[in-house]
């Protein structure tokens, strides 16, 4: 990566001492998730798993290492952020995603960092060295170049590096849905109100893939069982993403530049892999467990998989007042 700026992946730095951002000394701290969104929904004290499923932590207990102007800038952001939310789903939609993609990833980046730090302390345990492949250390570096633009002068040009949809969402006021994957940096979160699904590194590609079904959504409000069924969507499009984004990187006084470089086919090799119902379904499951539904409702012999989204005959986007579970 062709710039000077903090790198933690590339010596694999992460340390209580180390602002997780610019890299500086210091003592100070700041949540993983934002303190008024906690006190908000009052789930500080609930606990969230580490991907292995072994380790979990309060909520309220995820802090990072930072330098006060970094905190700082967070602070700021949280603002911008607060005032936005206060204005539902017209307030978030306005924002630019730049925003969005700082905020969001703060929140990702800090849950990557927790699984970075088990996972060295728990290796460390057994005599075994930590180590990241190549392709992590890249992927995850250039994200956190990225979210290095809070604080540095870094700007955005041409195709943006992420995919951020904001829709408008049906809950109950007191549910917080929250999910994410660390490793593949998703994002997504549904309130009262409105809901975000962020891909933070696809260069646009799974947005573009799932662009038609986004646009029938518009002008609906969504049931959460069709967030649910959307961000499935986007989480499989993301597995069986076959291109590993590319980026233009560059330096002068002014600052730094990045590009999100078109995802291009190379010869016969689609940017999407075979579409597997069977994963899918499986995956879907997962998401729909709260209502009951199983594998085996969303696959039917010699019937399409069911959906929430979609007539599968007709392809037209399903009114969300017609579907009659609850939200």
């Amino acid at each position: 990566m062709s710039t000077s700026l903090y790198n933690p992946f590339q010596d694999l730095l992460f340390d209580d001492h180390f602002c997780f951002l610019s890299g500086n000394l210091t003592t100070e701290r700041i949540s993983v998730f934002p303190e008024w969104l906690m006190n908000h929904f009052q789930f500080g004290d609930e606990r969230i798993e580490m991907m292995d499923k072994t380790k979990s932590y309060k909520y309220s207990d995820l802090e990072l290492p930072c330098s006060p102007e970094v905190k700082d800038a967070f602070a700021q952001l949280d603002v911008k952020i607060q005032a936005a939310y206060k204005k539902g789903f017209e307030g978030m939609a306005a924002l630019d995603e730049k925003l969005l993609f700082q905020w969001t990833g703060r929140i990702v980046y800090g849950l990557l960092y927790y699984e970075m730090v088990y996972e060295r302390n728990r290796l460390q345990k057994l005599g075994e060295d930590f180590n990241l492949s190549p392709m992590l250390r890249e992927r995850f570096g250039h994200f956190h170049l990225m979210l290095q633009s809070l604080i540095e002068p870094i700007s955005f040009k041409g195709n943006k590096p992420w995919s951020i949809i904001v829709f408008p969402l049906k809950y109950s006021a007191d549910i917080f849905s929250y999910r994410d994957d660390t490793v593949n940096l998703l994002f997504s979160m549904g309130v009262n109100g409105f809901g975000i699904i962020a891909c933070l590194q696809d260069n646009g590609a799974i947005g573009e893939k799932q662009k038609d079904i986004v646009e029938k959504m518009k002008g609906h409000i969504l049931h959460p069982v069709q967030f649910e069924e959307l961000y499935a969507r986007f989480h499989y499009s993301d597995y069986i993403f076959q291109y590993k984004p590319q980026y233009k990187i560059e330096s002068d006084e002014n600052g730094i530049t990045i590009e999100a470089l078109p995802i291009k086919k190379v010869g016969s090799k689609p940017l999407f892999g075979f579409w597997d119902e069977d994963i899918f379904a499986q995956l879907l499951a997962n998401y729909w467990q709260v209502y009951g539904i199983e594998r085996e409702d969303i696959l039917k012999f010699q019937k399409p998989p069911l959906s929430f989204l979609e007539n599968p005959y007709s392809k037209d986007f399903i009114n969300p007042e017609t579907i009659e579970l609850p939200f």
